[in-house]
């Protein structure tokens, strides 16, 4: 079954161009102009991956107030913004708003290919039954690889595809420093440093709203990012 892709860019001829693309790639598309008709169309059935533009004709944000409320519906389904924004205020904001992924429109397709195969092969890993680690526990932290899902302390912590396979990786080995690319490796990311980093503070601040008192992600400056042990 081939994977369905939605786009929701309100240029028509850049939509038309990256359906074109990526149905040439073997994937199913659906084409979207603006926040509306996107979000009625993913309520009825969810995409398995958003590709979404931020400034939706008139409405300046509106793909942000789309990732949002996609966010809403599904914790795991990829989102990735393709946008022509590029400052740091937009990236962050987009990340903090639960994107997998922020890429602007002068990226090239075969580029674009790569960051979506990554995400799929991160659904593909969340979907595989695992047997031998059906539960991560470090402490007050239990991940359930089997149905996708994060607690603290008992509480729910809501993750993104992308979050969760960055708590794995670093949670597996508590203490041990993953470097940015190991980070990447590990979780089946393709990012640059940057985005490391705002994921990162972003899964920080979501352990944070469970326990205030959070603090086991350390950043080893220069170096990475490792799991505090209990």
């Amino acid at each position: 079954m081939r994977r369905r892709i939605a786009i929701v860019e309100d240029d028509p001829a850049l939509r038309a161009n990256y359906a074109e693309a990526l149905q040439k790639h073997g994937f199913e598309v659906s084409a979207y102009a603006a926040r509306d008709e996107a979000l009625a169309a993913m309520r009825s059935r969810l995409p398995d991956l958003a590709l979404i533009d931020i400034g939706l004709g008139s409405d300046m944000d509106g793909g942000f107030a789309l990732c949002r409320e996609l966010r809403a519906l599904s914790a795991a389904l990829p989102i990735i913004f393709l946008t022509a924004r590029d400052s740091d205020f937009d990236i962050v904001a987009g990340l903090r708003l639960g994107a997998d992924d922020y890429l602007t429109k002068d990226v090239s397709l075969p580029h674009l290919l790569a960051r979506i195969g990554a995400l799929f092969r991160r659904a593909e890993l969340a979907s595989e039954p695992r047997p031998e680690e059906e539960r991560l526990e470090r402490g007050a932290l239990t991940l359930d690889l089997k149905r996708f899902t994060v607690s603290w302390q008992g509480k729910a912590v809501a993750l993104t595809l992308t979050e969760f396979w960055m708590v794995h990786a670093l949670a597996r080995h508590p203490g041990h420093v993953k470097n940015r690319e190991q980070l990447m490796q590990d979780a089946n990311l393709v990012v640059d440093e940057g985005t490391i980093t705002s994921h990162i503070k972003r899964i920080r601040r979501k352990f944070q709203s469970a326990d205030p008192a959070f603090d086991h992600i350390d950043t080893a400056y220069g170096m990475g990012y490792r799991w505090k042990s209990p």
